[in-house]
């Protein structure tokens, strides 16, 4: 499986530097558009909380872009996450691929 070296950026990164940032949003701002509360946008913001396909289609909506968007950046995140800690990099390396029939 071929993957950066580099950290991708994670949703609260995005989240803070490209959409909350450029348009002078606060986390309770952001948690009346979204309609949840502010303790959901602060776990969302510091990447304590991952996006749910629910809250990529809240993201989306509000933002006006696609919940897939959303969806890839956590997505890449989870992968490379796991790609680079040995733990979790250790239980794939056990996984043994199936023999199929010729």
């Amino acid at each position: 499986m071929l993957m950066t070296a580099r950290k991708p950026a994670t949703v609260g990164e995005i989240l803070r530097e490209e959409f909350m940032h450029p348009l002078g949003l606060t986390q309770a701002a952001l948690a009346e558009a979204m309609g949840v509360p502010r303790k959901h946008v602060n776990e969302l913001c510091n990447d304590r909380r991952n996006v749910t396909a629910a809250t990529a289609l809240i993201l989306a909506r509000v933002f006006g872009n696609s919940p897939d968007f959303w969806l890839n950046v956590q997505r890449r995140s989870d992968l490379w996450q796991v790609m680079n800690s040995p733990d979790e990099r250790a239980r794939v390396d056990r996984a043994k691929p199936l023999q199929t029939a010729a």
